[in-house]
This record gives C-alpha cells, sequence and structure tokens, in this order.
C-alpha cells in the first residue's frame, strides 16, 4: 500500500508537466455567425411610460468552437429599449463570448414614451450582432397606447374622466394630511364628490392598485342602448365600460388577481355601474362599512358581468389571500339587476350586515381550476372577524334568478333564523342542499316549499359553460327550466323591459329566469 501511494504521486506530479488540452468548444474561432430563435421580438400593447414586460431572445452558436459578438440596439428614433446579458444591461455590450454548440440569453425590455397619438402606434428598433465580421440583426416590435395615467390622483371636485385614451391607475404614495404619514392609493374620489366614467371609458389598473370611493361613482349614466328586437348590446360592445387589470397579453385575459378593484367607504353615497365589465380582479366591489354605520354605502348594478375574481393566489405584494369576491359587503347596501357573476374563485357575492336584493342575475360560478368549498351567495350578520361581533340588521331578497355553480351549496344563509322574516327568495332556480326541504325548519328555511315557487337543484342547461367550453355562453337552452315551461315572475318584483344585452324580454308577465331572456 505504501508502494502505491508512492506511484500515485510520481503520476500526479509527471501529469503536472504535461501541456494544458483546452477544451474544442472553448477555442475561440476567426469565422462562423449565429443563429436566432425568431427573426423578430415581439411584445403586445404595453402602455406608454411603464416598463414594458421583458422577452427573450436566444441566440445560438452551431459552429464547434467559440465565438466573440457584440450586441448592440440600432436605437432608432422614438424607441426606448434596452438589453440585459448575463447580468449587464445597457444598449450595447460587447465581447461576449458564446461556447461552441452553446446558446446565449438575450432579455430586452422597453419604456415606450408619450407621443401623443390617441391610437396605437408602432415603435420599431433592432438588436445588432456583430461576429467575426458578420452583421446580423433581431428586429424588435411594440405597439404603444397612451393613456390617462392616474398615480394617487386625489379628486376632490366632481369630474368626468375623457374616453379619448384608456385610463391606467398605479398605487403610489401621497401625503393628504401633513400631520399623517403618506398613504398608498391609485384613484382616491374625495367625500361629497362624484367622479362620472362615461360610455366606452377602458379602465386598466397596475397589480395591487385600486379605486378608492369615499364620495360617489357613476358608471354609463349616459348609454342608452336601442329599442328594437335585435338591439344586442354584444360582449364587445364599444360602449361598455371595462374594468380590468393592465397586462395586456393574451395569456393575462383571463387570469383573477391581477388588480385590487373598487372600493365603496362607509361615507359613499348613491353609487351606480351599469352596462359594465369588472374583471380579473380580487374583488370587483367591496362596500366597506366594517363600524356598521346605520347609514349604509349603496351600488345600484345593472346589466353588468363580474368575471374571473379571486383573493388566491394574488399577483401583487399587501393582498390579502381567500378574500376575492364579485361583491364584498360590509353593512352596505346593494341592488342587482341583469347581472352576471362567473369564475368567482372563492364568492360571487358576501353580504355581512346590510340589505341586498338580486333580480333577474345569473351566478354561474364554475372554477374548473380548483376546487371551491364556499357558497357563491354568502350572507350574515355577523362579522366573525371581530371579537363579541354585534348582530347586524340583514335582509336578503333573490327573485327571478339562477344561482348555480359546481358546489352543491350555493347559497348560504349564516345564522338565518335571526333575520328569516328579512329573508326573500321566489321564483329562482337554485342549487342547494342544505335548504331543499320542502317546509321551513328552525335554522333552515326550505327553499322548496311551493309557496315560493323556486326551482330546485334541477340544471339551468346554460349553452356552454366553462367546464366545457374556452367560450362560455350562460344564456338558456331551449329546454331548459329556467325558461321552460314559461312561469310567473316572482309577486311584487319589477321586470327589467330588457335582459343583460338588451335583448326584450317580450312577455314580462312570464319572463325567463336569469340574466339572459331566452330568445
Amino acid at each position: 500500500m505504501r508502494h502505491l501511494f508512492s506511484l500515485l504521486l510520481v503520476l500526479s506530479c509527471l501529469l503536472s508537466f504535461l501541456p494544458g488540452c483546452e477544451p474544442k468548444e472553448d477555442l475561440v474561432q476567426t469565422s462562423g455567425s449565429l443563429a436566432f430563435a425568431t427573426d423578430t421580438v415581439k411584445f403586445d400593447t404595453a402602455f406608454t411610460t411603464i416598463q414594458t414586460v421583458t422577452k427573450r431572445l436566444w441566440v445560438y452558436n452551431r459552429n464547434s468552437g467559440a465565438v466573440k459578438t457584440d450586441v448592440s440596439l440600432a436605437g432608432k428614433l422614438g424607441t426606448t429599449y434596452s438589453l440585459l446579458i448575463n447580468g449587464d444591461a445597457g444598449p450595447s455590450i460587447s465581447g461576449i463570448t458564446i461556447r461552441g454548440k452553446d446558446s446565449l440569453l438575450v432579455l430586452v425590455r422597453a419604456v415606450l414614451g408619450d407621443n401623443g397619438k390617441d391610437k396605437p402606434f408602432l415603435l420599431e428598433d433592432q438588436v445588432n450582432f456583430r461576429t467575426n465580421g458578420n452583421e446580423q440583426n433581431v428586429k424588435v416590435v411594440a405597439y404603444g397606447q397612451n393613456a390617462y395615467f392616474h398615480r394617487a390622483d386625489y379628486i376632490t371636485a366632481n369630474t368626468t374622466w375623457r374616453t379619448d385614451k384608456p385610463h391606467v391607475i398605479i398605487n403610489a404614495n401621497r401625503v393628504l394630511n401633513p400631520q399623517q404619514p403618506a398613504v398608498s392609493f391609485g384613484v382616491l374620489v374625495g367625500e361629497g364628490v362624484t367622479l362620472t366614467i362615461p360610455k366606452g371609458a377602458r379602465i386598466y389598473s397596475h397589480a395591487g392598485s385600486y379605486i378608492q370611493v369615499n364620495g360617489t361613482l357613476r358608471v354609463n349614466d349616459d348609454f342608452v342602448p336601442g329599442t328594437g328586437a335585435t338591439d344586442t348590446v354584444k360582449a364587445k360592445n364599444l360602449n361598455i365600460v371595462r374594468f380590468q387589470g393592465d397586462r395586456l397579453e393574451p395569456f393575462y385575459a383571463d387570469i383573477p388577481s391581477q388588480w385590487g378593484g373598487i372600493i365603496f367607504t362607509g361615507t359613499s353615497r348613491n353609487n351606480s355601474i351599469r352596462y359594465a365589465e369588472i374583471k380579473n380582479a380580487t374583488f370587483g366591489a367591496l362596500l366597506y362599512n366594517r363600524d356598521a354605520l346605520p347609514t349604509h354605502p349603496t351600488l345600484a348594478l345593472s346589466n353588468t358581468v363580474f368575471r374571473n375574481i379571486s383573493g388566491s393566489n394574488v399577483s401583487f405584494a399587501n393582498a390579502n389571500p381567500g378574500t376575492g369576491g364579485g361583491v364584498i359587503s360590509y353593512s352596505g347596501d346593494v341592488t342587482a339587476t341583469n347581472c352576471l357573476f362567473t369564475n368567482c374563485g372563492e364568492y360571487a357575492m358576501v353580504g355581512i350586515g346590510g340589505t341586498y336584493d338580486l333580480n333577474f342575475c345569473t351566478v354561474a360560478n364554475y372554477t374548473p381550476a380548483f376546487r371551491r368549498e364556499t357558497s357563491s351567495l354568502t350572507f350574515t350578520n355577523v362579522d366573525d372577524a371581530l371579537k363579541n361581533p354585534p348582530k347586524l340588521p340583514t335582509s336578503v331578497t333573490i327573485r327571478n334568478s339562477i344561482v348555480w355553480g359546481s358546489f352543491e351549496d350555493e347559497l348560504y344563509l349564516q345564522n338565518n333564523a335571526d333575520y328569516l322574516s328579512n329573508i326573500t327568495v321566489q321564483n329562482s332556480l337554485l342549487r342547494t342542499k342544505e335548504y331543499q326541504a320542502t317546509t321551513d325548519a328552525v335554522g333552515k328555511p326550505g327553499l322548496a316549499l311551493a309557496a315560493r315557487a323556486n326551482i330546485v337543484n334541477a340544471d339551468p342547461l346554460f349553452v356552454r359553460t366553462s367546464l366545457t367550453s374556452s367560450q362560455p355562453d350562460y344564456s338558456l337552452q331551449a329546454a331548459s327550466p329556467a325558461t321552460s315551461p314559461r312561469r310567473p315572475k316572482a309577486v311584487g318584483s319589477p321586470v327589467p323591459l330588457r335582459d343583460l344585452i338588451n335583448l326584450p324580454r317580450n312577455n314580462p308577465s312570464m319572463p325567463s329566469l336569469g340574466a339572459y331572456e331566452h330568445k
């Protein structure tokens, strides 16, 4: 063993005197060029003055030996692209070595300047590569969109937003009271002040941003749809006011939790949202009267869609996961007519104290991406998050509506024995195991009681749901029990002359249930 160790020691010394042998792929050659994964780096439409997402460009050295390359942006007028390569950032990076048969990742991003145009505009540049005297380039293309930017926008006088450009909301810090620290918000409507958002407005909110209304918000008061038999307000109608996140790439088209939502505080009054779509948020509307002030914030919803709402997997800091909902209300008063709630991860509507009136609404709350175990419509008279919470005045009215989804109990009336006289559920199609009885019991109203004229646990037969299609349609099939046979409207309930998409309800005494009148 002693002799073997000596032999190994001698061999190690001899090897140290052998000439070096550098791997072939590390030897820099003086010829050869590069290959690219694409000939154009394309950005989706991006708002000006805000840094775009980062795009990747893969560069390949197909040669057996290494090459050195210089990378630079052409720097065309009006563009502000930048590169990031191996941790180095700037408009140009020189002397980059790419080993043989290896690749290089070039990251490209941009901040597009405001050129004063209202419509989207094209900005082009190119990434140049100089390798062994060979000049190569890859185009960079982006569409810019100018906008009205609201960063900590405190509205202190009645204001109407213009609609010639989109509005982009970004949370920022602002001192509102010199005696207090700065607060972060996107848009704040002062108490006693009205913000009016006219027809056709587009509102895009950055991650974590929100609109807070201490005064009044009026959305789409000015839209007067046609009165003909075929004057449909289709999903892409330009008059609809749309609220969504500011990520415009197709991947984010239906992703929840991209922004906060609209908050109505305890001093907010006479709010109205009509012919609108609120999507991809943590919450659609939050009525926040946590102190249970006797004068409640009020919100009237009509012909509005709440879509892709969730508080889980939030994409921004300081969010409160698990509290998502189309409408979340702490002692607020909400009326909803001709509204659709769909793909709401936790709740379509949750009310903790307050007054709620749903008429001709459709809750079609399928959540195919995960298992949901909360009822789409949940109401209670107690705020369980508080110690020794008081019992709050609560009233729930659901008429001529469809309450359906992927959970077996899509309606939950917690502590309902306390406010049973203030519960009215009539002439509606419901998915409920808890309240499917034909008679009332203590703490369990029987919603299949004949006098209530409800349809319990019968599939509404939507045209298409998100369980079977990427383009769901929650209007009704001809055989749907919500429209065939026809049934009288709930006693005492008003019937809107037109449905969610402005089709006439030709038989107002015996209308279809839900937001969509069957043709």
